[in-house]
C-alpha cells in the first residue's frame, strides 16, 4: 500500500506541473464527454502523464481546489512512506493542519482577487471552483474588508503554527541563558546525528552484551576496548588507554554545564508560571444556584401602629405602677419580635427594672419577654416583645442578598435576619468554633442545615471538606450525596458520614494526626495560619515535592453531642478539647450540637474553647447559663428564635428556614456534577488495639491472606493497614488483625502513632524465608 501511495503522489506531481504549462491546450479534450474522451488516443494530449493526467489535473486544480491542490502529492509522499519505511520524514499531522489551512487560505486569496478583476482571468482556474465560491461570498458579504480576513487569518495561523508568542516571550524573560540553550541543544543535537551517521547499528546481542559489560572486572573492560576502535577507525590499544581517563572528565563538564541551564530554566519556568488554581481539579463544576431555593409566599409582616402603641403603653403603665419613671421610649420592629428601647429617669436602679420581667410579660399577655438592661452601648434598657404574627425569614432571601454573595469572609455562613430586619452574616473561620444547643423541634436541625448550605454555596470542593458525625443517623443523611465533592472519611470506610461512635473516636484522633499534619507544614513553610499557607502554595513558593500541598478548610459538624458523651464521655471530650484548642490556626473549626446543654455533656474543658455560643429555645434557666453564661434562652419563642453570644456581646436571630426538600435538591445539583474518585481520606489511625500484647497472639491460626498481605507490605515498604485494605479489599477490623498478626511475625513494628510502622524485612527472599520457617 506504501509503495501505490509513493508512486501516485509521483505522478499527481508531475501531472500537475504539466497542467500549468498545457492546461489551456488539453482544455478542449478534457471538456469533452468522457466516451468521446477515451476514443481520443492519448497522444493527442499534451500533459506529460496523457490524458488521465491532462483530466485528473483538470478536476482537482481548475474544477476543485486550483493551486492548493498541490499539497496533495506531498502528503501522498509521506503517507506512503511512512508505511514503506516505518519510518516519518516529518509530523504527518503537523503538515496536515498546515495543508488544510492553506487549501482554504489561497482559494479565499486567489478567488478574491479573481472578483476584483471581474471574472475569470486568465489565470483565474488557480484558485478552483471552490475558491472561486469563497472569493464570491467574501466579495458579497465583506467587500474590502476580506483583505483583513485575508491578513488576519495568516497572521493567527503562522502565530500558532509556529509557536510565535512562545518564542517572543522566551526571549523577553532571558536575553542571556535561553540562547545558550539552544545553541547547547542544537549542538547536542548536531552532534548525534554525526554520531549515528559514523556509528553502525547495534543488534540487540550486542546491546545485552554492552549493557552486561558493565558488571565486569576490570580486565574484561581493557578486553572490550579494542572492539569500538574500528567504529572510530583508531588504531592500537595504547592510545585508547591513555584517552580512557581524560574523556570521563570531558563528559563531566559537559554534563555540568547543562544540569545548571536545566535549573536555571525550571526556576525561571516557574516564576513565569501563573499562580496555581486549585479549584482546576474540578474546572467544570458549578455553584448551586438560588433557583434550587423554594420561593415563599411570605409577605413582610408590619407590626400596626396601633399595636406598638399598646404596648408602650402598657409597658410604661406597669413601669409607673412600680415608681418606675421613663423619659423616652421608642420600637425596633423585627421578623420575629419588636425591641423596644426605653431611657429611665435618672436615679432608678437597673436591677429593679430587670426584676419587673415577669410583670411586664403578664401585662403583654406575652408569650415570654426578654429585658436586655443596660443595651451594649448604647445607653438604653431593651424589652423583647414577640409579635403577634411573626415572618417566616426563607433561606433564599438570605442567601440571595449582596451582603452573603459578595462577602469576602473565609468561611461566610448566613444564619437569618437581627431585630433590624438585617441579613446577619458571620465568618466561621475567626469564630474559630461554634457550641448549638436547642430543645427538641426548636430549629437547631435547620441550623445545622443553614451552615452546611451557607458553606457549599460560596466555596468549591477543593476549598472545603466537611467531617459529619451524626449519632442519630437521619439528621445528616441527605449530605452523602455531596461525598466525593466535600467529605471527607477515614481510610477503608464506606460512608463519610460517620454515625458509629467507635468510628467517632477514630476520626476525631485522626483529625488530631491531620492538625499536627499541618502544623509541621505550616513550620516548614514559615506561616502562622492557612491563609498565609495557602497564599505562599498559590504563588507557587512551596516545593509540592516536599509534601507542600493546598489544603482546604475542614469544618467539624457534630450532630448530637450527648449521646456520644453517655456512650465514649473522655475518649470523646480529650480530642474535641485538643482540637478546640489548636486547630483554628491550620483550618480545621467545629460545629457542636446538643439538645442536652447540662454540664455533664457541655464540660469546662470543652466549654472554655468554644467562644461562640448559638442557643435556640432551652427549657430552663440552668441550660441557658450553661450555654450562655447567662439567662433569656429559656424566653425565646422557638421556631428558629435564637441567642449568639460571641464573648460579652449577645444577638438576637430568627434563623432562616430551609426545608429538606431545598437540602435535597441542593445536594443533587452538586452530586450529579463530576467529583473527586473517592472522599478526602483523613489520616489513618489504628487506636490503642494497634499497640495491644502480642502474647495473645497465634501465629498458627493465622488469617488466610497473611501471606499475600506480607509480600504487599514488604514490596511497598510502607506497614499502612489502609495499604491492606485498598489491595485486598478487606473491612477495617480485619485489616488491623492481619497487621498485628505481622507485628508479632516481625515483619512490621510496633505501632507508632500517625506515622506508618516500620517495615522489618527489606527483600523478598528474606520474607519468604521467614514466611517458611512460620
Amino acid at each position: 500500500m506504501g509503495i501505490i501511495f509513493l508512486s501516485f503522489s509521483i505522478f499527481l506531481f508531475f501531472a500537475f506541473v504539466s497542467y500549468i504549462f498545457s492546461g489551456k491546450a488539453d482544455q478542449s479534450l478534457v471538456a469533452s464527454e468522457i466516451d468521446q474522451s477515451l476514443r481520443t488516443t492519448a497522444t493527442e494530449a499534451r500533459n506529460w502523464l496523457g490524458l488521465f493526467g491532462a483530466k485528473l489535473s483538470d478536476i482537482l486544480i481548475r474544477r476543485w481546489f486550483g493551486l492548493a491542490a498541490f499539497f496533495l502529492p506531498p502528503y501522498l509522499f509521506l503517507l506512503g512512506f511512512k508505511l514503506t519505511f516505518k519510518k516519518s520524514l516529518m509530523s504527518l499531522s503537523r503538515f496536515s493542519s498546515f495543508a488544510l489551512f492553506f487549501v482554504f487560505w489561497l482559494g479565499l486569496t486567489i478567488g478574491y482577487l479573481v472578483q476584483l478583476a471581474d471574472g475569470f482571468t486568465s489565470f483565474g482556474y488557480l484558485s478552483g471552483g471552490f475558491g472561486y465560491e469563497l472569493g464570491l461570498l467574501a466579495q458579497e458579504f465583506l467587500g474590502w474588508g476580506s483583505f483583513i480576513l485575508i491578513l488576519g487569518s495568516l497572521i493567527i495561523f503562522l502565530v500558532f503554527y509556529f509557536d510565535i508568542s512562545q518564542l517572543n516571550w522566551s526571549f523577553k524573560s532571558d536575553s542571556s541563558s535561553k540562547p545558550l540553550a539552544g545553541e547547547t541543544k542544537e549542538k547536542m543535537e548536531d552532534e548525534l546525528d554525526e554520531l549515528e551517521d559514523e556509528v553502525p547499528m547495534l543488534t540487540e546481542e550486542e546491546i545485552e552484551e554492552d549493557v552486561s559489560s558493565w558488571t565486569l572486572k576490570s580486565e574484561e573492560k581493557e578486553t572490550k576496548k579494542p572492539i569500538s576502535a574500528p567504529v572510530f577507525n583508531i588504531e592500537g590499544e595504547d592510545v585508547l588507554l591513555d584517552e580512557e581517563p581524560v574523556a570521563p572528565a570531558k563528559e563531566e563538564k559537559k554534563f555540568s554545564v547543562v544540569t545548571n541551564i536545566d535549573e536555571e530554566k525550571t526556576a525561571e519556568m516557574v516564576e513565569n508560571l501563573d499562580p496555581y488554581d486549585p479549584t482546576l481539579d474540578l474546572p467544570h463544576y458549578k455553584y448551586p444556584t438560588l433557583d434550587l431555593l423554594n420561593e415563599y409566599d411570605v409577605q413582610k409582616v408590619t407590626v400596626s401602629r396601633q399595636e406598638l402603641e399598646d404596648n408602650k403603653n402598657k409597658i410604661v403603665e406597669t413601669l409607673v405602677n412600680f415608681k418606675i419613671g421613663i423619659q423616652e421610649i421608642k420600637a425596633t420592629i423585627g421578623p420575629t419580635v419588636t425591641l423596644y428601647e426605653i431611657i429611665p429617669d435618672p436615679g432608678v436602679k437597673i436591677s429593679k427594672i430587670k426584676n419587673l420581667e415577669d410583670d411586664i410579660a403578664l401585662s403583654l399577655a406575652a408569650l415570654g419577654i426578654r429585658i436586655i438592661a443596660p443595651m451594649p452601648g448604647k445607653g438604653t434598657i431593651g424589652i423583647e416583645v414577640p409579635n403577634k404574627n411573626r415572618e417566616l425569614v426563607p433561606a433564599k432571601a438570605v442567601l440571595g442578598t449582596d451582603k452573603f454573595m459578595k462577602s469576602d469572609k473565609d468561611l461566610p455562613v448566613a444564619l437569618g435576619k437581627t431585630i433590624s430586619n438585617e441579613v446577619f452574616v458571620i465568618d466561621l473561620a475567626k469564630m474559630p468554633h461554634l457550641l448549638m444547643a436547642g430543645a427538641t423541634g426548636q430549629g437547631k436541625s435547620v441550623g445545622l442545615n443553614m451552615i452546611l448550605a451557607s458553606l457549599v454555596y460560596k466555596k468549591h470542593p477543593s476549598q472545603l471538606k466537611f467531617v459529619l458525625v451524626d449519632p442519630k443517623k437521619v439528621e445528616l443523611t441527605l449530605f452523602n450525596k455531596i461525598e466525593r465533592h466535600f467529605l471527607a472519611k477515614l481510610p477503608g470506610t464506606e460512608e463519610a458520614i460517620i454515625t458509629d461512635t467507635k468510628k467517632v473516636i477514630y476520626t476525631l484522633n485522626s483529625l488530631c494526626i491531620e492538625m499536627d499534619h499541618r502544623y509541621d507544614l505550616l513550620k516548614d513553610a514559615g506561616c502562622r495560619n492557612l491563609k498565609e499557607y495557602n497564599a505562599k502554595f498559590v504563588a507557587r513558593k512551596l516545593n509540592p515535592e516536599k509534601g507542600h500541598k493546598f489544603m482546604p478548610y475542614i469544618v467539624l459538624v457534630i450532630d448530637e453531642l450527648a449521646d456520644l458523651m453517655m456512650t465514649a464521655g473522655k475518649e470523646i471530650e480529650a480530642p474535641i478539647a485538643r482540637l478546640a484548642q489548636l486547630a483554628r490556626a491550620i483550618g480545621i473549626h467545629l460545629v457542636v450540637a446538643t439538645q442536652r446543654p447540662s454540664v455533664n455533656v457541655i464540660t469546662g474543658i470543652i466549654k472554655a474553647n468554644f467562644p461562640a455560643r448559638l442557643s435556640f429555645r432551652v427549657t430552663s434557666k440552668i441550660d441557658s447559663r450553661t450555654i450562655l453564661d447567662a439567662g433569656g434562652a429559656e424566653q425565646l419563642i422557638g421556631m428558629g428564635d435564637m441567642l449568639l453570644s460571641q464573648g460579652s456581646d449577645v444577638t438576637r436571630l430568627q434563623c432562616a428556614f430551609l426545608d429538606t426538600p431545598e437540602v435535597d435538591a441542593v445536594c443533587d445539583w452538586i452530586g450529579e456534577q463530576k467529583g473527586y474518585p473517592d472522599a478526602y481520606l483523613l489520616p489513618e489511625f489504628e487506636g490503642e488495639e494497634g499497640e495491644g500484647s502480642l502474647a495473645d497472639i497465634d501465629l498458627a491460626d493465622r488469617d488466610p491472606l497473611f501471606d499475600e498481605a506480607a509480600r504487599l507490605i514488604v514490596l511497598h515498604q510502607q506497614g499502612s493497614t489502609s495499604l491492606i485494605q485498598r489491595k485486598l479489599k478487606l473491612g477495617y477490623n480485619r485489616a488491623g488483625r492481619i497487621v498485628d498478626q505481622l507485628e508479632a511475625a516481625g515483619i512490621v513494628g510496633p505501632f507508632e502513632g500517625s506515622k506508618a510502622r516500620e517495615v522489618l524485612i527489606q527483600d523478598e527472599a528474606s520474607l519468604e524465608r521467614l514466611l517458611n520457617s512460620l
